[in-house]
């Protein structure tokens, strides 16, 4: 029996996978915790289990404008989200290791502290990837950039006195890749540590209602999701859904995941709920339209579901990239996408069944890397 503690960021999709792996972990007589912060990461554990608080001062971190894309996103995610986090964060972990004394901390890419606190404890840890960004050569027409984030890594450890810093973003014992080399694209020579073990897919800690009988079965099924943190953005994006599939009512209804407060009067085809049981719509989709977050792209394609994917910054330019070249969907332009080219786009998907067979041979290399099961074989083997 061994102890893993689980160092998490204060966002879902990166909290997630880590339920399902703590799960199969439990199940085979180990002891499980979590770290971080309450506020954000209580509501998507499941009830019972053992969170360790860290330090709560995302109130500091500056919102960052809708309106920043690109390269000026991404210096943003680092300076005024990922570092300041890291650094309020390093306390509080340092507290959780103390006290829950883990065999094995398991540190989430974007949770620089756990990864920091875990080298200072001589503790063996392994990097929870649950987004494939950095496992691309994302930066290859950037290098300036990709050094700069090398940079920021290295003098936030700087700042805790380590002398020789590592890049904290991949363990140097194991990294498990919530994703497979399909999805990823052409293959790589990922060193011996690196391990696709696909999605970590488990239930919720809370299922929202959601009115079943609504749904027709003579009509077709379409789940629009811009994910927990980018709903706000996208009031235009919504009006132009909405515009978009106004005249496919004979033929599909549309789930839009938004307030209802951004949506004007919908059609009588388009259901807006502010949460939904993702999960367990999926089995009855024929496509998802979203911002090609990992966490929902990942639980799309595990079901054999082609996607729509309208980025809007970080990691998920990258990922609708992925999706695209798989064949298993179409990308639009999240800021300029019209609702002519939008009903196109998921008209093409519907109709053209290569996109549904691409989908399904994901969903195969999914099913064959294991998820949380795999990753459970791989921690227990660092103990």
């Amino acid at each position: 029996m061994s102890r893993f503690l689980f160092v998490v960021p204060p966002l879902a999709g990166h909290t997630f996978p880590t339920v399902a792996v703590g799960r199969e972990l439990t199940d085979r007589g180990h002891i499980v915790a979590w770290a971080g912060h309450p506020k954000y990461v209580a509501p998507l554990l499941p009830a019972g289990v053992t969170l360790l608080p860290v330090d709560e001062t995302l109130t500091k971190l500056r919102r960052r404008p809708h309106g920043l894309r690109g390269a000026a996103a991404f210096r943003f995610l680092w300076q005024e989200f990922l570092i300041p986090l890291a650094h309020s964060m390093v306390p509080g972990t340092t507290a959780a290791v103390d006290e829950f004394r883990p065999d094995v901390m398991v540190v989430d890419q974007q949770t620089l502290a756990g990864a920091l606190v875990a080298r200072r404890r001589g503790l063996p840890w392994a990097t929870s990837a649950t987004t494939s960004a950095e496992l691309t050569d994302q930066f290859a027409t950037m290098p300036r950039l990709a050094a700069w984030v090398r940079q920021c890594v290295d003098d936030f450890q700087f700042d805790f006195d380590v002398s020789d810093p590592i890049d904290l973003r991949f363990s140097d014992q194991l990294v498990l890749a919530f994703t497979t080399e399909m999805l990823v694209g052409p293959p790589r020579a990922f060193p011996g540590h690196f391990v696709f073990v696909g999605p970590s897919i488990g239930a919720r800690a809370d299922t929202p209602t959601f009115p079943w009988d609504w749904l027709d079965p003579a009509r077709r099924h379409v789940l629009v999701s811009l994910g927990t943190v980018n709903p706000a953005a996208g009031q235009r994006f919504f009006a132009t859904t909405v515009e978009a599939v106004a005249p496919l009512a004979e033929r599909l209804q549309v789930i839009l995941v938004a307030s209802p407060d951004l949506i004007g009067p919908p059609p009588d085809h388009v259901l807006v709920r502010g949460f939904v049981p993702q999960l367990d719509l999926l089995p009855v989709l024929d496509a998802v339209i979203c911002h090609g977050g990992h966490n929902t792209v990942c639980e799309t394609l595990a079901h054999g579901v082609p996607l729509v994917v309208a980025p809007i910054r970080d990691d998920q330019p990258v990922i609708a990239r992925q999706v695209a070249d798989a064949g298993a969907g179409i990308r639009v332009h999240f800021g300029r996408v019209g609702s002519t080219e939008l009903r196109h786009a998921l008209t093409t998907l519907l109709d053209d069944p290569s996109y549904r067979a691409a989908a399904r041979r994901v969903q195969t290399s999914f099913a064959t890397a294991g998820g949380a099961t795999a990753a459970a074989d791989h921690l227990e083997k660092l103990t």
